[in-house]
């Protein structure tokens, strides 16, 4: 099956009130050409954005933000995006915040099909608020939740027909955990080659959990 589609093709999939993870840790690996397009191409609303940190003023994630389409927000750090913190003060929009490694296992939590995680991190401070506690060897651990996508934008070095992606280096970052949580995932890439030009080896996503492949310049 031939995964090439148009950054254009890739978004038509995303409909009203759909949850979206977006990979990138700034920009890196951010999937700057699919979510131009979901910004400029698609006019889906009602939607909730898993991201790391909502990007900064210079990427289209920000505008995706500014555009009053976005009604909730899970991300780890927004201190880039100021964008994101009016809507936090205004309360425009639901915008949940998660230390990064908790937000990073609850999306791993949700690929992975787990019931939760359990993690110290959080205690005494207002990350537990509204959360149960559990205790294991007289240790209290705070219970997480697994998160889930119904469709996941990422960014990647090099795909085959297949799917399977090469991602070098610290771009890996959501990108990878993203790539197992969410029903339709779309890679952005920057090299397309044929099935069997990769070294197994060398696969950092399978081609298995990638559904339509977005090539930069397509």
């Amino acid at each position: 099956m031939n995964k090439l589609i148009s950054a254009g093709e890739a978004v038509k999939k995303v409909k009203d009130g759909d949850t979206i993870m977006i990979g990138g840790f700034l920009a890196g690996g951010h999937p700057e050409k699919l979510v131009n397009a979901l910004l400029n191409t698609s006019t889906a609303s009602d939607l909730a954005i898993i991201s790391n940190d909502t990007g900064t003023k210079e990427l289209s994630i920000y505008q995706l933000i500014k555009s009053g389409r976005v009604k909730r927000i899970f991300a780890s750090y927004i201190g880039s995006n100021p964008e994101t913190g009016r809507l936090l003060m205004t309360g425009e929009a639901k915008v949940q915040l998660f230390p990064q490694g908790t937000l990073a296992e609850k999306i791993r939590a949700g690929g992975a099909g787990l019931g939760g995680v359990l993690t110290p991190v959080g205690l005494g401070t207002v990350v537990e608020e509204g959360k149960r506690k559990i205790e294991i060897g007289e240790k209290n651990y705070l219970l997480e939740m697994p998160l889930k996508a119904n469709v996941a934008f990422i960014k990647a070095q090099k795909a085959d027909e297949t799917g399977n992606l090469i991602i070098n280096g610290s771009s890996r970052n959501f990108n990878v955990v993203m790539a197992t949580a969410a029903d339709y995932v779309v890679a952005e890439v920057d090299e397309y080659v044929k099935a069997g030009e990769i070294d197994p080896n060398d696969v950092t996503v399978p081609g298995i959990f990638i559904d339509k492949i977005v090539k930069v310049g397509h």
